[in-house]
């Protein structure tokens, strides 16, 4: 099975490298010093106390690589975007898009069955490119519940985690997914197989939400922010907000807040990718992990001031992490008529 990982940092590269132990032809699209030292010396995996060397074929040419049987995409969400149009050359006719990102995936509202059937979400896929180059029918959902770093160029960290739930956008358990599920196993990767991938999807996305921007405000790890009263307070009214509007387009919350808040507390002195990115002054994943809430809030007309005040405030974050932050001009007073 030829398989394109599309954004081989360190949950992409995990995942590539594994395949390819486990007998996939796996590529990857990388940029930068990563990508050279991997074209170099092969991609290094630390797993289990070991490094293992893995031979893939590395290149920032997509076009390249010609059609595969799977495409992963496992970019930083907010920047598929800018990359949408390189991917096509990689599809062929049966070709599956396994969604390996953080928040709503552009398919979301395929097969969906509501009201919002087909829906596309412009503060994610803008003008619905992704759902016209790539097709909603190609997707295979997956929600990424492992840990891993660069640790180098070149070199991946694995720190814990091997589970990826992935599920049909239907909920059908369909032969393609009992493919996918059976190579990830193989590659000693869990992959169970889900009959509602959204589920999963606004599980993980519930606590990215609040915990990832109030660290990046804040520079607490997660098991400050979720026992210090206030940020706990904002965490679960904000999480409150998203609920009513999952409750609104058929989401099945398995967990109650408190539930979730003390799972992320119980991970310990762990710092989000969004603060990690906000201190290295990198854009960060606002638009998939807030504002599509925003969004949909909008849609099904439900209020998210909590919400709404947390993404002004890490939007202003990183516009002056960027340079872009600049005072607007004062109001001119006005004559009186």
């Amino acid at each position: 099975m030829k398989i394109c990982v599309y954004g081989a940092g360190a949950i992409g590269g995990y995942m590539g490298a594994q395949l390819a132990r486990a007998g996939a032809d796996v590529s990857f699209v990388a940029r930068g010093p990563h990508l050279a030292a991997m074209q170099a010396n092969g991609v290094r995996l630390q797993i289990d106390g070991e490094e293992h060397v893995v031979k893939v074929r590395c290149t920032n040419s997509p076009a390249e690589l010609g059609p595969q049987d799977v495409v992963i995409i496992a970019l930083k969400a907010h920047s598929i975007p800018a990359v949408a149009d390189l991917i096509p050359p990689l599809l062929g006719p049966d070709t599956m898009i396994v969604t390996a990102v953080n928040g709503l995936p552009y398919w979301y509202f395929y097969k969906h069955g509501g009201e919002l059937e087909g829906t596309t979400l412009q503060s994610i896929d803008p003008g619905g490119k992704q759902w016209s180059l790539f097709g909603p029918e190609r997707a295979i959902g997956c929600v990424l519940l492992p840990a891993a770093e660069i640790s180098a160029p070149g070199v991946i960290t694995h720190h814990y985690g091997k589970k990826f739930p992935i599920g049909e956008p239907s909920g059908e358990i369909t032969p393609r997914l009992q493919a996918l599920h059976d190579l990830m196993a193989k590659a000693d990767m869990e992959a169970p197989m889900r009959d509602n991938i959204r589920d999963e999807i606004w599980l993980k996305l519930w606590g990215n939400l609040c915990f990832n921007p109030i660290s990046a405000l804040t520079g607490a790890t997660l098991d400050v922010l979720t026992s210090d009263p206030g940020t706990r307070a904002l965490s679960k009214q904000m999480m409150l907000e998203a609920k009513a509007i999952g409750d609104k387009i058929g989401v099945n919350f398995r967990v109650d807040v408190e539930r979730r808040i003390n799972g992320a507390g119980a991970v310990g002195a762990h710092k989000t990718s969004m603060l990690m990115d906000c201190e290295a002054k990198r854009p960060m994943e606002i638009d998939p992990l807030m504002t599509v809430v925003q969004e949909i809030g909008r849609m099904v007309h439900v209020e998210t001031p909590m919400i709404d005040a947390v993404l002004a405030l890490i939007k202003l974050r990183e516009g002056v992490n960027q340079g872009t932050a600049r005072a607007a001009a004062p109001p001119q007073p006005q004559k009186a008529a």
